[in-house]
């Protein structure tokens, strides 16, 4: 009996002082509304002490993509948290559907409807540079880093030379810092389709599952399928705010159409924030590889891969997974912490 209790208050005190996970979120926001629930689920979990957010940096070459983000995490009160901003890539440089109109909303008054501390691209670092920063100060084998759009910035970190920041080069500081990766991307499916993640920054991607140094999740575009994020909930759980940046860009994303949505890129969150496994049925080790210039993808098996993919869900993880979604994604925000 003692035995017993000496386990569970061991078991307590782990959980009590369990450190957040450091994370750094990558994302082609203004694209797909899916992102923007994402980053919710982040300051959720950014309250509930589950992660730390680092910074957010966007691989979407728009001016608007990193405004918004900044007025997400200025909304949800973290305005400590940086964005980076991808330079000059090229990659869909255009306003997307909901992102720009959003941040242009003004008050009767005149003022914007959403504070942010930019107005443009110009006004956010670079996120290659950024992204070298923070992971200069990271312990060692911490930061996990969920990439949830094109590979861009990731390649650009890892083809970085050592400098002033940092005498290791990017793939050297990614090999010391960065404990695995959570991405959403690729089709492995028997008749694979060229995923978007992909397709729209071949070359980077290739490059990157080729020369990450670290660990891999893949978040599938079928398993994303699996679980859409339903309009009832943007409808009655995000009234705690008498008007959400997210709940907006959900209705502008349809052009205020009733709909449902696939989940993708809050996936990648769960596996960041909790053990993959807690959700989902991982693959055995192999390799990803990037095998046309369209952008479709091959899984691998070999034991000494370094990638992971995950498995279509069950009825039960299905069940789960959006429960959890809806709960994180939806949580007021938490006025107690800075």
């Amino acid at each position: 009996m003692k035995k017993r209790l000496l386990l569970l208050c061991a078991a307590i005190c782990a959980l009590a002082f369990a450190k957040p996970v450091p994370v750094i979120f990558d994302t082609d926001m203004g694209n797909d509304i899916d992102d923007a629930l994402a980053l919710c689920m982040l300051h959720s979990l950014q309250s509930m002490g589950k992660v730390d957010l680092l910074a957010v940096t966007v691989n979407k070459d728009n001016p608007y993509a990193p405004v918004y983000c900044d007025i997400i995490n200025t909304f949800y009160g973290h305005t400590n948290i940086p964005v980076g901003f991808v330079k000059d890539s090229g990659i869909t440089p255009d306003n997307g559907p909901f992102a720009a109109k959003v941040a242009k909303l003004r008050d009767a008054d005149g003022r914007y409807t959403f504070a942010r501390r930019g107005e443009n691209g110009d006004d956010f670092p670079n996120a290659t540079y950024l992204l070298r920063e923070l992971l200069a100060k990271a312990e060692d084998n911490s930061v996990v880093m969920i990439v949830v759009g094109f590979s861009t910035n990731m390649i650009r970190l890892l083809n970085t030379p050592a400098d002033a920041i940092s005498p290791l080069t990017g793939t050297e500081l990614f090999a010391k810092k960065v404990k695995f990766v959570s991405i959403m991307a690729g089709d492995f499916s028997e008749k694979p389709r060229p995923e978007y993640n992909v397709k729209e920054d071949v070359t980077s991607a290739r490059e990157f599952y080729r020369d990450c140094p670290v660990k891999m999740v893949f978040l599938p575009w079928a398993v994303g399928r699996q679980v859409e994020y339903p309009w009832s909930s943007i409808e009655n759980d995000f009234k705690w705010a008498r008007i959400h940046p997210v709940a907006e860009g959900f209705k502008y994303y349809r052009h205020g159409k009733i709909h449902d949505r696939p989940v993708w890129d809050l996936m990648s969150i769960l596996v960041a924030a909790y053990e993959p496994t807690e959700f989902y049925t991982l693959s055995k080790p192999g390799t990803v590889a990037v095998y046309d210039r369209d952008g479709r993808t091959k899984f691998t098996e070999s034991a000494d891969g370094k990638h992971t993919v995950a498995q279509p869900l069950t009825d039960e993880q299905q069940e789960k997974i959006l429960k959890t979604l809806i709960e994180l994604s939806s949580r007021p925000r938490d006025t107690t912490h800075p």
